[in-house]
């Protein structure tokens, strides 16, 4: 990244009134240029809350739409328009309703990595962060349903007593983490501890030291006394756990734990976002009042 794209990047933030946010999962150029780095949850708080005028959101869609249901009165770029998520993908507004239908009384807890029509029809909206929060909220109901990610809603029922039902669902690049591939990163680096995301199946989480979000997973390393780590979620984080913590060593658990769309963003991408006020993420308003409600009760129940 030349010193050139980073100095008119800097202008055109000033002259634009913007913000820059990046999830953990972004490139070393791009989480460097961020004004803000964090997980889905976080991200999510920054957006509900920034005073800028326009935001730019190194993500993916699903991201910058829930940008936008936060802050319908400011312009949401995302620089790389054909950046998607598959699990976003593997559900639609009409299999909720189909799901309200034949659960008419189980609230729906929707996984944040979801199109902004899902999230509509949903009851309550959460992240891996805090699915354990937002499903023990329900105190009148001894059931949930929980979509569109079924490892997510595994991890989840491991720590509830409710009965969890769920969609099948799943993040291409952790639900294919196989036991094989950590049990070879334990054998050579029998040192470093195992650190797992809870869309991992439930396999690759038994065999975790600890089990998190990609921000738990960065506080844990920081805190923690060990010096080395295998990481079990995409690879993007690892820089960032490297840039804070530069006397420790981590080693991804598996060399394909690189999400695609993740990877397409690059400086020229966000240069260009600031210079044209596009790609532009809008949510019909229809649309974004009632995904607006879910997302909202999220944020109220995790504080």
């Amino acid at each position: 990244m030349t010193s050139n794209i980073v100095q008119q990047i800097a202008q055109l933030k000033r002259d634009r009134k913007a913000i820059i946010l990046a999830h953990n999962y972004q490139q070393p150029a791009i989480q460097d240029l961020a004004d803000i780095t964090g997980d889905s949850l976080e991200l999510s708080r920054e957006a509900a809350n920034t005073p800028a005028e326009v935001i730019v959101f190194c993500g993916v869609e699903f991201m910058a739409e829930t940008a936008a249901i936060l802050n319908p009165g400011k312009k949401v770029l995302l620089p790389r328009r054909d950046a998607g998520c598959p699990m976003a993908d593997m559900i639609t507004a009409s299999d909720i309703a189909a799901v309200r239908a034949q659960h008419p009384d189980v609230p729906i807890v929707t996984y944040v990595n979801s199109t902004a029509t899902v999230k509509a029809e949903s009851t309550v909206c959460c992240t891996s962060a805090n699915s354990i929060q937002v499903v023990e909220s329900f105190k009148d109901s001894d059931t949930v349903y929980m979509a569109p990610d079924q490892n997510l809603a595994k991890y989840t029922a491991r720590h509830t007593k409710k009965k969890i039902l769920h969609w099948k669902g799943y993040c291409p690049i952790h639900h294919h983490l196989t036991v094989e591939e950590v049990r070879a990163q334990q054998h050579a680096h029998p040192e470093a501890l195992f650190l797992a995301h809870p869309e991992c199946p439930p396999e690759i989480l038994d065999l975790a030291h600890e089990v998190t979000s990609t921000s738990g997973m960065i506080r844990f390393v920081k805190e923690s006394s060990h010096k080395s780590f295998i990481i079990g979620t995409e690879r993007g984080i690892l820089y960032s756990m490297k840039k804070m913590n530069p006397h420790k060593e981590f080693y991804v658990a598996s060399p394909s734990m690189v999400c695609a769309d993740m990877a397409k963003t690059f400086p020229e991408d966000v240069l260009r976002a600031l210079e044209t006020l596009e790609p532009r993420i809008q949510v019909p308003e229809e649309v974004r009042i009632r995904a607006l409600k879910a997302v909202e009760m999220m944020l109220r129940i995790s504080g």
